[in-house]
């Protein structure tokens, strides 16, 4: 006689207790479940067994919810302290950021299809342009510069992605994917694209810790070049 009324009771105290915090972090759940492209607010409310309109009294819309999880995500990345030169200071950024944004499925996506959005994602992007007019760099350049950094890490980091999906695709063999590659480079003609040919080890070397810090350094010294040239 008493277990009926209990559950009913514990039902409506659960539906009282939905909020903007915990649909986010079902949502973070689900996109590392599902991806970017299956998180529907449905499958949301699905996840946190309420009625979708139960989600808009917290959340306005789906562009809401992204942006919400973009910044749950950077809340995830540590900042870096403002000490030290300011080139370790953004080598130590950008892979801080790319092992947050490899810590969740298509976040790096995400990130790049929402505004700038979110204290703590706001948080990042002072921390970058703090340490880029720290550099020398006027305030112009520095707002490039932070533009180029932003879209290196992210669209390395989305790169990484798209290769684990597709090495998942052909059984989780990574190796059996660039061995392919590389065979596919070493057999095509070699006085049409003899560079292509000669290449082939280095194109298909799968480092993507060295090769992030080759494009690391790379940034980092033609920041050094545009700092001196405007000083």
């Amino acid at each position: 006689m008493t277990i009926l009324p209990y559950r009913q009771s514990e039902r409506r105290r659960k539906r009282e207790a939905l909020d903007q915090t915990r649909i986010v972090r079902a949502a973070l759940a689900l996109l590392d479940e599902a991806g970017l492209d299956d998180l529907t607010m449905r499958r949301l409310a699905d996840r946190l067994n309420v009625k979708a309109a139960s989600l808009y009294r917290h959340v306005r819309n789906k562009d809401e919810l992204l942006v919400l999880l973009g910044d749950e995500i950077s809340s995830e990345i540590p900042l870096v302290r403002p000490s030290g030169s300011w080139e370790n200071q953004l080598k130590e950024m950008a892979r801080n950021v790319r092992k947050g944004l490899l810590a969740h499925r298509d976040a790096a996506r995400l990130l790049a299809i929402t505004p700038p959005f979110g204290p703590r994602r706001l948080r990042h992007i002072e921390s970058v342009l703090r340490t880029l007019r720290a550099s020398g760099l006027n305030d112009r350049d520095a707002a490039s510069a932070a533009y180029h950094c932003n879209n290196f890490v992210t669209e390395f980091a989305a790169d990484e992605a798209r290769f684990a999906s597709m090495a998942m695709s052909t059984g989780g063999n990574r190796r059996k994917m660039f061995d392919e590659a590389r065979r596919h480079f070493k057999s095509l003609p070699v006085e049409e694209y003899p560079t292509i040919v000669a290449l082939a080890d280095y194109l298909t070397k799968d480092d993507p810790d060295a090769l992030f810090e080759f494009g690391l350094d790379m940034c980092i010294r033609g920041l050094q070049s545009l700092s001196k040239r405007r000083a």
